[in-house]
């Protein structure tokens, strides 16, 4: 019995439409499952409390604010920098235990004879880049052991109108709930900016609650400090500076602070007896702590590299070597002068502006530096 063609195509209509619903349902029960299942909500929901919990707050009630804000607390675990670690900042991590850290963590020990000796609300590292200022905000994290919250402006704002407010008033009552507490923001200039007659609406109203919130009527008594860190002083509005009384200039490092950052990198590497961490400093002139960074890793790879011409590039012979062990020569003067060199000029010119005149010839252990 012959089908008719209009009997054909509602048959394929019918067919197509069964295999689209079965698609559109296997597709809807596998997002449930990943997405929707109640294990996994309570997963999704329990990430961000994971650092909070392990600071001691485990019983806190959070709103949906909050959670999100929870997300950016950073545990000291997770971060491996401390004070011990920075070469040549001394005097400011003194000052920052004594006048911040300690009034912040014990201000029933400063307050019993003196109301004037409380922890100040804000704190503000300046200077060029590179000088160690995201360095001091991470050891202060490992360090201080107050609740550590590192907010960038991207977590505070949202695409419907007054949702950044109440993400800056959950920032808030979050720090509140957790005190004592630290809020990092790292390029501040870029956040809270001078504010002029051009800027957005929702832009000038996240500043004003943030202000509002930071030096409000209720916070005499709050332990929350605003720890900012910007190389553009200038682009921040002198309100936001006023509510940031202590602020440290890190410079970049003289000749005593650049040998201690250099003793700091290299204590784990082996060095020539001739080398002198106190000329390298000197030859070093103008480099910052992430330059000074950058010269050492590319003169710890000069011997890695002669290793490896040595062996003629034979992957049998560097797995070997791998599994057996093998040691590398001492650094020399020369592999910081040849790392430099091939690093190109996107470190300062310090080292590779060095009168070779002046070096001796047993630093150079017989380099050739042409």
């Amino acid at each position: 019995m012959a089908v008719s063609p209009s009997t054909k195509k509602i048959i394929l209509d019918v067919a197509i439409f069964v295999a689209s619903q079965a698609a559109m349902w296997y597709t809807v029960h596998w997002m449930l499952d990943s997405y929707g299942s109640p294990e996994r909500k309570k997963e999704v929901k329990a990430k961000p409390l994971e650092a909070l919990k392990k600071l001691g707050h485990k019983d806190l009630k959070l709103d949906e604010y909050e959670k999100t804000i929870a997300s950016e607390v950073i545990h000291p675990d997770d971060i491996n920098v401390r004070f011990s670690d920075i070469g040549g900042l001394d005097d400011i991590i003194s000052s920052l235990r004594e006048s911040v850290i300690f009034p912040l963590l014990y201000p029933a020990l400063f307050t019993s004879s003196s109301t004037l000796l409380t922890a100040p609300k804000g704190v503000l590292l300046y200077g060029p880049p590179g000088c160690g200022k995201t360095m001091l905000a991470k050891a202060l994290a490992k360090e201080s052991g107050a609740t550590f919250i590192n907010i960038a402006a991207s977590v505070l704002t949202n695409k419907w109108f007054g949702e950044s407010n109440k993400l800056v008033a959950g920032l808030f009552s979050l720090a509140r709930k957790t005190q004592p507490c630290i809020i990092f923001i790292d390029e501040i200039d870029s956040f809270l900016r001078e504010r002029s007659k051009g800027d957005h609406e929702v832009t000038a109203m996240m500043k004003a609650e943030f202000m509002t919130l930071w030096d409000g009527l209720l916070s005499e008594t709050d332990r929350i400090l605003i720890l900012g860190a910007t190389n553009r002083i200038i682009d921040i509005d002198p309100a936001f500076i006023r509510r940031m009384p202590k602020r440290f200039a890190l410079s970049s490092p003289d000749v005593r602070q650049r040998e201690k950052i250099l003793s700091l990198m290299l204590q784990d590497v082996s060095l020539s007896p001739s080398l002198s961490l106190r000329k390298l400093a000197e030859y070093a002139d103008g480099q910052s702590g992430s330059d000074l960074k950058e010269l050492c890793r590319n003169a710890a790879m000069m011997p890695v590299r002669e290793y490896v011409r040595n062996s003629g590039g034979d992957p049998e012979i560097m797995r070997k070597a791998q599994e057996e062990g093998f040691e590398l020569r001492p650094l020399r003067l020369d592999d910081f002068l040849h790392g430099q060199t091939e690093a190109g000029a996107g470190l300062s010119a310090g080292v590779l502006s060095v009168d070779q005149s002046t070096i001796d010839d047993d630093e150079l252990e017989g380099a050739n530096l042409d």
